[in-house]
């Protein structure tokens, strides 16, 4: 970007009036001259991009826990050990549950037990009933001692159900009390490699609420995906499957390279602001990256070589009332009234002949620096204000103060 100053232009023109008044009112410049800063159109790529900053994770990440409560006995992994899954990885100690599977056991012996001579009462009683039932045919015992004896060989029937219901019960306290001392064995569940670990030999867990985290694994560190936090303002331009990069902060001179694998619809809210993850899925075969780094990330959304580009600010740059009074003067030479541009237009003013002149454009993509000019009356080495020095006109949202030189 340059500098035109007015008397340049006025000199160019054979001072014509309409710039010689400009020259006048735009005051503010070394001695006495004001100036325009200006910008040239050209041609080039330009890439339009999203970024955000996300976290780094293992694709599959496991939090080993223990099921019940007790002492840890022995620990037989540590942080970065590889496992696999099966693999002790520690032990509680199982006296308790030793105990209580002994126990258990006992009970569902003594319910066989039981069961068994309800079999042998039911059928001494059933063998009474039939007795009773042949003698009450003859007449040689009263009815009452037959309806006696078939109530017993009832009760007796129903003493074995009550039975083998109670050797179900003990069968399932011996199940419980063998999966509880089996659980005093931590197993890890998966191949890969452990991250983190949660306790120490002789420390006391307790499972009563939840069960406790002891060690965290992860599955596979040459496969790793970054959750990024993408505004919501952003996020209706990525798709899956798009490009990404990244780096971290270990390796600044690196830029790691990504796939997005899905933009997640469950919203993040912090402080009223709206994020959104969108997942990068990354290969990490080095394992240079390690879970929880933070990576500052880009999305590439769109991309195109050798296109008009016209700087950013040049479309911020909203001439003031004083600058069009100016341009409204000048007798022969006056101007038109400056239109609004349509709908689907922006304005920029170029410099034309030595004169300011808008021109409607219609854009394209965006880097945040320049813009795809797509149609319009502008051609590469045009020349375009982005600034008036003497205060005559603004950059609009994001430009410098009035008064203040863009370079």
């Amino acid at each position: 970007m340059k500098t035109m100053r007015w008397s340049q232009i006025v000199r160019s023109l054979g001072a014509l009036p309409v710039l010689a008044l400009l020259a006048v009112g735009c005051g503010g410049g070394k001695s006495g001259e004001s100036h325009l800063d200006t910008a040239t159109v050209d041609r080039g790529k330009i890439i339009a991009k999203v970024t955000a900053t996300g976290t780094l994770s293992a694709l599959v990440t496991v939090q080993v826990g223990s099921q019940v409560s007790g002492r840890i006995q022995d620990l037989y992994v540590d942080f970065n050990s590889p496992v696999t899954k099966g693999q002790l990885i520690a032990k509680i100690d199982p006296q308790l549950f030793q105990a209580a599977q002994d126990q258990a056991h006992a009970n569902y012996l003594a319910a066989v037990a039981n069961l068994k001579k309800a079999q042998v009462q039911a059928v001494d009683a059933g063998r009474q009933y039939t007795r009773a039932k042949s003698l009450a045919e003859q007449k040689l015992i009263a009815q009452a001692d037959l309806d006696t004896a078939q109530a017993n060989a009832d009760a007796a029937a129903a003493q074995v159900d009550s039975s083998a219901g109670a050797v179900e019960q003990a069968r399932a306290g011996l199940h419980q009390a063998e999966v509880n001392l089996a659980y005093t064995s931590i197993i890890s569940p998966i191949n890969g490699v452990v991250i983190s670990r949660s306790v120490d030999v002789g420390q006391t867990v307790a499972a009563s609420l939840q069960a406790p985290t002891l060690f965290v694994i992860a599955e596979d560190l040459r496969k790793m995906q970054v959750d990024t936090s993408v505004a919501e303002a952003d996020v209706g331009r990525l798709s899956a499957h798009m490009p990404a990069t990244f780096v971290v902060d270990a390796y600044p001179g690196t830029v790691f390279a990504g796939i997005v694998r899905q933009i997640r619809n469950s919203p993040t809210v912090v402080q009223n602001v709206v994020t959104y993850d969108a997942v990068i899925d990354v290969d990490n075969p080095d394992v240079k990256l390690m879970p929880g780094m933070t990576a500052n990330c880009t999305f590439i959304v769109a991309q195109k070589d050798d296109v008009l580009r016209a700087p950013n600010a040049a479309l911020r740059f909203r001439p003031d009332a004083a600058f069009l009074a100016q341009l409204g003067k000048g007798g022969k030479h006056r101007q038109t009234p400056v239109e609004a541009p349509p709908s689907d237009r922006r304005r920029v003013w170029a410099v034309r002949e030595g004169k300011p002149v808008p021109v409607a454009i219609k854009t394209g993509i965006t880097d945040g620096t320049v813009t795809e000019v797509v149609e319009g009356e502008l051609q590469d080495k045009d020349v375009l204000i982005v600034d008036s020095g003497g205060g005559s006109g603004s950059a609009g949202a994001g430009g410098p103060p009035r008064g203040m030189r863009m370079f």
